[in-house]
């Protein structure tokens, strides 16, 4: 780490994720969307690990969140239009119950955020838990790489924080557009696989 006026920059992968101030996001990890991504065996079995990774840390807080869709008549157009184009309302349409259940379920510790976009700042106050509990690096897994992952990563480094994904703890239905998402968040967003993870954590 190096000072920088009165502030402290983390340099190393050790000094970014350090539990103490460090948080997990589990986005989207559900029946229906983990049965459609193109690695569902590996990602399931990475997945796992990290989240009880995490556990045993006993200081790394873990944030769930689902896919919610809003009632038509509460979406805005731009959404509806996006999602139409995609074929996604039509797959959300014939998810079941079952399907919008975690694969991974919350401990009664650990928290669920609802949000509505493709990214888990908006609307939800996630963004003042994390400061209020000085959390400053969130770590990011789920599905989809290229959907909401980058797109909340991205967020997350807009909005000051060290911004993590873990690249074979998150996934897609296109492992084209996974691969694709992965190099471009490269240059902005810190990617590391989950032994990265194994080392960083398990050691301190």
């Amino acid at each position: 780490m190096q000072k920088i006026g009165d502030k402290i920059v983390y340099n190393t992968i050790e000094e970014i994720l350090d539990p103490s101030h460090t948080a997990l996001v589990v986005w989207d990890v559900q029946h229906g969307s983990t049965k459609i991504i193109f690695n569902k065996e590996e990602f399931s079995k990475n997945i796992n690990f990290v989240v009880e990774l995490a556990r045993k840390s006993k200081n790394i807080p873990i944030f769930f969140t689902p896919i919610q869709m809003l009632p038509k008549r509460f979406e805005s157009s731009a959404i509806i239009y996006t999602l139409g184009k995609l074929g996604f309302d039509r797959l959300f349409e014939q998810f079941t119950a079952e399907d919008m259940d975690f694969t991974i379920k919350p401990n009664q510790d650990e928290l669920v955020i609802n949000k509505h976009t493709g990214s888990i700042f908006i609307d939800t106050g996630f963004e003042r838990m994390l400061r209020n509990a000085g959390i400053i690096t969130v770590v990011f897994t789920g599905i989809a790489t290229e959907g909401g992952v980058e797109s909340s990563a991205r967020d997350a480094f807009n909005r000051g924080f060290y911004s993590v994904v873990v690249s074979d703890c998150v996934s897609s239905p296109s492992k084209e557009g996974h691969e694709r998402s992965l190099e471009n968040m490269k240059n902005l967003i810190t990617i590391v696989n989950s032994k990265v993870l194994e080392n960083s954590w398990v050691k301190l």
